[in-house]
């Protein structure tokens, strides 16, 4: 009786040692604790309207470079930074002494001209009167005459040059031309400034915009002007507004990688005054991508990736991705991965490259909406 036990227990070791049972699913695999069980996701892409929240603040929609129109000493300043000005209020005054100078020379040579005018004047009228009485020559008159008209000319001559010498002489008083609010200065009292050099920049009255920084890849694709958000006072959510997109910068800036996008808002309460800070949400343009779990996140190369799980072999790799933006609890990928391939969602601290897994439960899953 002994003799047939062994013979049986034999028996059972062979069959258990054929090929027959070198089955993963059906072996001590999942069972080994040298074996890491794992979690897979099969990818897909998943279409994503970006709901966004952004943080900017309140900027006119027009700005103006106040300068003089002409160079000399500033005299005196009357405005500081952050004062409501009227379109035609004196911002500054230069030193006229030069200008002043000038409008006084002028005003002589008037007063000469039109002296030396009344006396051709005069002198036209004798002649006149002389010719009809044939009592002076043809030659005389035409002389009289020309002398009416040069001294005329030189009157003429005078105004213009008086017009243009009060002109100088008003250029020594600033105004912005236009309403609105002082954001910078660039000068002082004593400074010599030349003409057409900024001394001021003025945020002109009417129309105002919420200004956000927001990363390339929200505006990439993003030919629909007709993107709108909320946008409220970050201080006081009550104080709220909508804003309609208006402008997208050209480039990118290179200090912060960011691009720089314009809502024109559709009515600007009191309280959200310029430089308010705000805050905008809305949602962009949906494009498509791969939406995995943070737990399948890995960092191999020095950047990000995740670990490719190849059911044929049961093994599983590293792959880099590209990731397009950062979830609460998930990580959207843009490239590095395509739809029908399998990756692991959970175990990944204990994968290394080539190592066969076994996969938990079915193994068949779906990636994270």
């Amino acid at each position: 009786m002994a003799a047939s036990r062994y013979i049986a227990f034999c028996v059972t070791l062979a069959l258990a040692a054929s090929p027959a049972g070198a089955n993963p699913a059906s072996s001590g695999e999942e069972d080994d604790p040298s074996v890491a069980r794992v979690r897979v996701l099969e990818v897909r892409r998943t279409a994503m309207v970006t709901d966004i929240v952004l943080t900017g603040d309140v900027q006119a929609q027009a700005q103006t470079n106040v300068a003089f129109r002409t160079s000399g000493k500033v005299a005196s300043r009357l405005v500081e930074v952050g004062d409501h000005v009227a379109a035609d209020q004196v911002l500054a005054r230069l030193d006229p002494q030069e200008q002043k100078a000038n409008l006084d020379n002028a005003r002589a040579v008037l007063t000469s001209a039109e002296a030396l005018l009344a006396q051709a004047k005069v002198a036209f009228r004798r002649q006149e009167q002389l010719l009809s009485g044939g009592y002076t020559t043809r030659p005389a008159y035409d002389n009289a005459e020309q002398q009416l008209r040069t001294t005329q000319a030189a009157v003429d001559s005078a105004k213009a040059a008086l017009g243009s010498a009060q002109e100088q002489f008003s250029y020594t008083e600033l105004r912005a031309g236009v309403a609105g609010i002082l954001l910078s200065r660039d000068f002082e009292t004593g400074q010599v400034v030349q003409a057409g050099q900024t001394v001021l920049v003025l945020a002109q009255d009417g129309p105002r915009d919420a200004v956000f920084n927001v990363y390339e890849a929200l505006t990439a694709g993003g030919d629909d002007q007709r993107v709108a958000i909320d946008v409220w006072l970050q201080s006081d959510a009550k104080v709220a507004t909508r804003g309609n997109l208006r402008e997208v910068a050209p480039t990118v800036d290179p200090a912060s990688g960011t691009v720089r996008v314009k809502f024109g808002l559709e009515g600007t309460p009191a309280a959200m005054t310029l430089g308010s800070v705000v805050i905008g949400r809305g949602r962009f343009k949906a494009n498509e991508a791969v939406v995995l779990p943070w737990s399948a996140l890995y960092r191999w190369d020095d950047g990000p990736a995740v670990w490719i799980y190849d059911p044929k072999t049961g093994a599983v790799a590293p792959r880099t991705v590209t990731i397009d933006r950062y979830g609460a609890d998930t990580i959207a990928l843009s490239g590095g991965i395509e739809p029908g391939e399998s990756v692991v969602s959970a175990g990944i601290q204990f994968l290394r490259p080539g190592q066969r897994v076994v996969v938990a439960g079915s193994g068949a899953g779906r990636s994270a909406p």
